[in-house]
């Protein structure tokens, strides 16, 4: 089973941080919420950052500001997490040009789309 982090995750079923979060729990991931915010994500324990997750991190999937992403992309490498998703509107050239700055090659495009599945259903 593949450990997703859904970086950005929300508890409020509208925004895409939550969508995802129900996106790759219906195709059978481990999803690991990621948020300061919040201590839980539709029932799942959430962390503040992927730093704080033992263990591996297969993927990780951004849905924060690119701004924040520059931050939160430092911890993704440092967690050698090796596929990295960088959604609409969390992507930026300074954001993807760090990640590669990093050793990361972000696929910058709509992970739930890319698990077979559309955000509209969430």
């Amino acid at each position: 089973m593949k450990t997703v982090a859904v970086i950005g995750a929300s508890p409020s079923r509208s925004k895409f941080g939550n969508k995802a979060v129900r996106a790759f729990l219906a195709k059978g991931y481990r999803v690991l919420p990621i948020t300061p915010h919040h201590k839980h994500v539709e029932g799942l324990r959430a962390y503040a950052s992927v730093l704080d997750v033992a263990g591996p991190i297969d993927m990780a999937t951004v849905y924060v500001p690119a701004d924040i992403g520059e931050r939160v992309i430092e911890e993704i490498a440092r967690k050698h997490i090796g596929e990295v998703w960088l959604n609409p509107g969390a992507e930026s050239d300074a954001l993807v040009a760090r990640a590669r700055a990093l050793g990361i090659d972000p696929i910058e495009a709509c992970s739930i789309v890319a698990i077979g599945l559309s955000p509209a259903q969430f």
